[in-house]
């Protein structure tokens, strides 16, 4: 009979260790898969390309050197694999972003490359609805003034000028990087006539956010730049405005984490003072650094340092959101867990008190699967009121594909 017990008391004893009951939770979240047919999924981007409220996605596969976009099921079927499409060939592609460039209603995809490649691909989206996972109706070309200039990291589509649609901005990583625009001609079909402007130099940028900083009714840049440089932290760029003062420089404005290797970084209002605040992960002292933000013009801030806990792998991505629906905002944060054991590569905090607290209670969400997470997404995958965590997982090879783009689906509300 004591045998017995005993034993029964180790199963149990591991069903706790390995659903994360032991951290405070009753299960790991359910991961669902979206596409894992391929190697090295960077990142995830958002939009609703047809129209139907409902989100889909565009990722850049680095080692299979491709750019694929996925358009969303319906609620029904968002548990299953994605339809999707090969929208263009992209070696060593870093970031894949969606804009309509030429206004034609169809949404095409931008495409940063670094490497060997060092280009910006511009892959235009079949006019018609119907042909938008025809990868054989898409179009692909390289942008000529980005061509061999820089190691392109990300993009994000902006209208800058006030002029002929949708320009961008983009940002590279080593010793020639930039953080600049492209500005758009009268005809957007007419890549050659892109033209690029530098805003301000970079090491290897991580983030790229428009957020109005200032106050003042239009965009300004925030960027995370990780490695040692003059242009290390977290900063933003003023925006000069439209038109002829494009011409003026965009004064840069450090926020703070100069001294860090800062990884990717959010916007949001995480002590609900009305002013947003910068909240990035650092992979120097495994923290995440949050910048309160003091007044409303974007040039005071105070920093405070939120721990990490041991389960978590080396920072790499954060997100904010509500995610236990109480009406206060948590983090999310992914990890790279390479060559580490029983480390989880995505878990939540959440507020034991006031958002400036060192200590917040965290909660596992994907166990210690996968090694290398990305970029993460805070969306309602599944229709259900709640958030859900949307992130892909890469390698660094193609002797393992890893998870690919996955979901990780909200058992909280």
């Amino acid at each position: 009979m004591k045998a017995t017990l005993s034993i029964s008391y180790i199963s149990a004893l591991f069903i706790l260790l390995t659903t994360g009951i032991v951290y405070g939770q009753e299960s790991y979240w359910t991961r669902h898969t979206i596409d894992m047919s391929l190697s090295g999924a960077d990142g995830v981007r958002l939009t609703d390309v047809n129209g139907d409220n409902l989100m889909d996605i565009t990722t850049g596969w680095e080692e299979a050197g491709i750019t694929k976009v996925y358009v969303h099921p319906g609620n029904d079927k968002v548990k299953q694999m994605w339809q999707s499409a090969i929208v263009g060939k992209t070696p060593s592609v870093e970031d894949a972003v969606f804009a309509d460039l030429d206004k034609d209603g169809a949404i095409d995809v931008i495409s940063c490359t670094e490497g060997e490649s060092r280009r910006i691909f511009i892959n235009w989206a079949p006019v018609y609805p119907a042909d938008y996972l025809d990868s054989d109706k898409w179009e692909s070309e390289v942008l000529p003034a980005s061509d061999r200039f820089m190691r392109w990291m990300f993009a994000i589509p902006m209208q800058v000028d006030g002029m002929n649609g949708l320009d961008f901005i983009a940002g590279a990583k080593d010793s020639s990087a930039m953080i600049g625009w492209f500005q758009a001609p009268e005809d957007p079909r007419k890549l050659v006539d892109w033209k690029w402007h530098p805003i301000y130099p970079a090491t290897w940028v991580m983030s790229l956010i428009l957020s109005d900083m200032d106050s003042d009714g239009d965009l300004d840049i925030v960027t995370s730049d990780r490695k040692p440089g003059a242009t290390r932290g977290v900063r933003w760029m003023e925006n000069p405005g439209p038109g002829p003062d494009q011409e003026r420089e965009w004064k840069n404005h450090l926020i703070g984490g100069e001294d860090r290797e800062v990884m990717f970084m959010d916007i949001a209002d995480l002590d609900g003072d009305g002013l947003e605040d910068a909240i990035v992960t650092e992979y120097t002292n495994q923290k995440i650094i949050f910048m309160r933000r003091l007044d409303s013009k974007g040039l005071n801030w105070k920093k405070y340092e939120i721990d990490l806990p041991e389960i978590a792998g080396r920072a790499k991505g954060v997100r904010i959101g509500d995610i236990d629906g109480d009406g206060s905002l948590d983090i999310v944060h992914s990890a790279n867990t390479l060559g580490m054991e029983n480390k989880a590569g995505v878990i939540w905090l959440s507020k034991k008190n006031n958002a400036t607290d060192s200590k917040w209670d965290w909660h596992d969400i994907s166990g210690p699967e996968g090694y290398k997470f990305d970029r993460i997404e805070l969306l309602d995958m599944d229709g259900d009121g709640d958030l859900d965590v949307l992130t892909c997982e890469e390698n660094y090879g193609t002797e393992s594909q890893g998870l690919g783009i996955i979901w990780y689906e909200n058992p909280l509300l």
